[in-house]
């Protein structure tokens, strides 16, 4: 979808469809409303973990605004109606309370929601904050010389999916010759140690060091992201990516497992992944610097910004970052 940029009667920036978080200039003096929501079917058997990441990735799209402060949430839940009783009691206060308690640790909170009766088990939620103008970054700006920067590793889908395959012997065994079990239980713990952690760092130094615009990875794997940020550039840019970073022993499962995700294409789906970040290319080192001292987890460069006609590709034999690139025993990361 293309995003829809009208001026309103304020004169600030309205945004609508297309991107990440609607921005709605506000009757009250210079503020704007920035709003966003989402909501998918669970992927990792924990719940708790399940709630942690819906609310990371609802979160995550106000972040991609440069929206640090989130003023309230609202939670979308849609109970199957396949579980039996005990598994309702058992499951859905998991759900809930890990949506919470990662609400809590990004300093907002959830005010309420909708909880509906639904064939299948559905979760998202609804971020809300009112900001001036200097509290969000509009992501059409990019200048040509700029750099991008993503702040999550790829490949939480196939990490998610491998780990559901060591119980599935006919798929299993195409890729046992390449990964361990360890490596996949592995895989998938960092996925969702990745998918569970907040972009708000990331969205807190994008003021910092002058980002020129920013989108979070989810759906439509980087490529699809980076082409709908590319699309709505004021100047006639091209983001052209040569780096991949991806969560260790996942690229290899990819090449091997006979199903085609277009990982290294760019279109492998991600959930609450990290943002891609348009950043000034004397900035972005700086940038990756402070993210890694301040989370603890690396941020990487991973392409630049040419003269174009607002789209983005992937270089024909791009680079593959594993990470960790070291592997350190009884260390995640």
């Amino acid at each position: 979808m293309q995003n829809s940029c009208i001026v309103g009667a304020s004169s600030a920036p309205r945004m609508g469809i297309g991107l990440d978080s609607s921005v709605t200039p506000l009757r009250h003096g210079n503020l704007s409303l920035i709003q966003s929501t989402d909501f998918f079917y669970p992927l990792v058997d924990d719940p708790y973990i399940m709630g942690k990441i819906t609310c990371a990735n609802v979160l995550s799209d106000v972040y991609a605004m440069g929206v640090v402060n989130c003023d309230n949430m609202l939670m979308l839940l849609g109970v199957s109606q396949k579980l039996t009783d005990k598994e309702r009691d058992a499951i859905i206060p998991l759900i809930i309370c890990g949506f919470k308690d990662l609400a809590e640790e990004a300093d907002t909170c959830v005010s309420g929601g909708q909880t509906v009766v639904n064939p299948w088990l559905t979760i998202g939620g609804v971020a809300t904050s009112v900001c001036n103008s200097d509290e969000f970054i509009m992501p059409d700006n990019a200048e040509v010389g700029d750099v991008l920067v993503l702040t999550k590793p790829l490949g939480t889908q196939i990490a998610v999916n491998a780990h559901q395959w060591l119980d599935k012997p006919e798929i299993w065994n195409r890729i046992q010759g390449v990964v361990s079990e360890d490596d996949v239980r592995k895989a998938y713990q960092r996925a969702m140690s990745s998918m569970a952690r907040l972009n708000r760092i990331a969205a807190k130094l994008m003021h910092k060091y002058g980002a020129h615009g920013a989108t979070d990875v989810t759906g439509f794997g980087i490529l699809g992201h980076a082409k709908n940020l590319a699309s709505v550039q004021k100047r006639a840019v091209d983001f052209v990516i040569c780096k991949l970073p991806i969560i260790a022993k996942i690229a290899v499962i990819a090449q091997t497992c006979g199903i085609n995700f277009s990982l290294l294409q760019g279109y492998s789906a991600e959930t609450s992944g990290g943002l891609l970040v348009v950043l000034p290319r004397e900035q972005a080192a700086a940038y990756c610097a402070e993210m890694e001292q301040q989370e603890g987890r690396s941020a990487w460069i991973i392409g630049s910004v040419e003269c174009g006609s607002r789209t983005a590709r992937i270089v024909d034999e791009p680079t593959v970052l594993e990470v960790p690139d070291v592997e350190r025993e009884l260390e995640l990361w």
